[in-house]
């Protein structure tokens, strides 16, 4: 579903490199979890394969379609959640939802069924009428999610997706993450929380420094990392 080639990604006349040569493929059917320390190239990494920024070098294709030779056409198969609820404050809850469902040609009953299970889910059905900017940031992370999860990605995108979510909205996230992956489809995201990456990822891979140092089942990670305790002890020796 996934497949990234040799990319890089470097800031400041190449100085830094945030990303280095990195491989990755992601098959069709899993949760496959992005982990790294802060500044390790993370968030590069998913700029890079949503289409916000190119790579240096590689290629990155989306069930088979290069990212950037037919941009459309691969994001179309995807949903974005980025680390920071970045929309639009003067639309209301309901408009914007709309605004999405209309750039991804979602049939009207379709998209209320959907919006009207997802707001309910999320806790969020009471406040579509309201202006965006007057949400509390984990208001706005449900609505993200809520726009994402309405057009039916063949590839569920999430940086970083539950910070700011009550644990109920956590949970419940969780799950629908298993769900689609039961239904064939792909979850790729990144966290800090290392526990719920350990109980709901197929895979994980680790980077550090813009490369990536490990991937594989924590079956394989505890072989690799010769530690046979938690994610989080398996990180830590890995990082360090």
């Amino acid at each position: 579903m996934l497949k990234i080639e040799n990319i890089s990604k470097s800031y400041g006349k190449g100085s830094v490199k945030a990303v280095d040569n990195i491989d990755l493929e992601i098959k069709s059917g899993e949760i496959f979890g992005f982990l790294g320390p802060n500044g390790a190239g993370k968030t590069t990494t998913i700029k890079m394969i949503v289409g916000l920024l190119k790579p240096d070098g590689g290629k990155i294709s989306i069930d088979g379609v290069d990212v950037w030779d037919s941009p459309l056409e691969a994001k179309s198969k995807i949903s974005y959640v980025p680390d920071n609820p970045e929309i639009y404050d003067k639309l209301k809850g309901i408009e914007y939802l709309n605004f999405i469902a209309d750039m991804y040609e979602i049939p009207k009953e379709e998209r209320i069924k959907d919006i009207e299970y997802y707001t309910k889910l999320f806790n969020i059905e009471h406040a579509l009428g309201d202006i965006i900017g007057s949400y509390s940031h984990g208001m706005k992370q449900k609505i993200v999610l809520t726009s994402a999860l309405i057009t039916n990605p063949d590839l569920f995108i999430l940086d970083e997706p539950m910070v700011g979510l009550d644990p109920k909205s956590a949970f419940n996230l969780k799950e629908i993450m298993r769900k689609m992956c039961n239904d064939g489809k792909t979850v790729f995201f990144s966290t800090h929380v290392l526990e719920v990456a350990e109980k709901i990822c197929d895979r994980i891979a680790i980077i550090n420094k813009g490369k990536i140092i490990t991937v594989g089942t924590m079956e394989e990670l505890r072989e690799h990392a010769k530690e046979k305790e938690s994610l989080e002890n398996i990180f830590l020796e890995l990082t360090e």
